[in-house]
């Protein structure tokens, strides 16, 4: 039989792109059932935070909650991170760090992406011309797509891109 870990996030999953605000879920116990979760940008600033009633100790219960954000994140890339403070010293334990891309700091607002698949020949600079109409906009294609793209020159075809709206 395998056990449960303490927290799990099933919401969003890595490099997810997140709305405002994050809707977060998943699985935890936590003392007398609280966890905690914020949302952070890449430079570290926290961006929302929340307490969570969930389960309790021993017992595993689902969550489903939002964080609203301050604002536009500066940083297009951030993370989540959910986790249980400890009654012993108040450290931060059994914590789920979960990395994101912020929707509004690519675009603001958000709506939503659509799914692009590439042709030979075309480039992100193509790409965003053919939807925003400014080739200069290629680098939001590219934090849009950092779980799949390592390189902004190196985009080949048949790869699908999300293209955030």
């Amino acid at each position: 039989m395998t056990a449960y870990p303490p927290i799990t996030v099933r919401q969003p999953s890595e490099y997810d792109i997140v709305d405002d605000p994050v809707a977060v879920c998943g699985i935890g116990t936590g003392f007398e059932a609280t966890i905690n979760a914020r949302v952070r940008d890449a430079q570290g600033h926290q961006l929302g935070h929340v307490t969570i009633q969930a389960g309790g100790t021993g017992i595993w219960g689902n969550f489903h909650t939002t964080i609203p954000l301050a604002g536009v994140p500066a940083t297009p890339q951030g993370m989540l991170e959910v986790y249980e403070v400890s009654a012993r010293d108040g450290s931060e334990i059994n914590k789920v760090t979960v990395l994101v891309t912020f929707g509004r700091a690519l675009l603001d607002p958000y709506h939503g992406f659509l799914q692009h698949t590439v042709v030979k020949g075309q480039t992100l600079s193509s790409i965003a011309a053919q939807y925003y109409g400014n080739a200069n906009l290629w680098p939001r294609l590219f934090e849009a797509n950092r779980n799949t793209l390592l390189d902004a020159n190196r985009i080949f075809a048949g790869q699908v891109l999300r293209i955030p709206q």
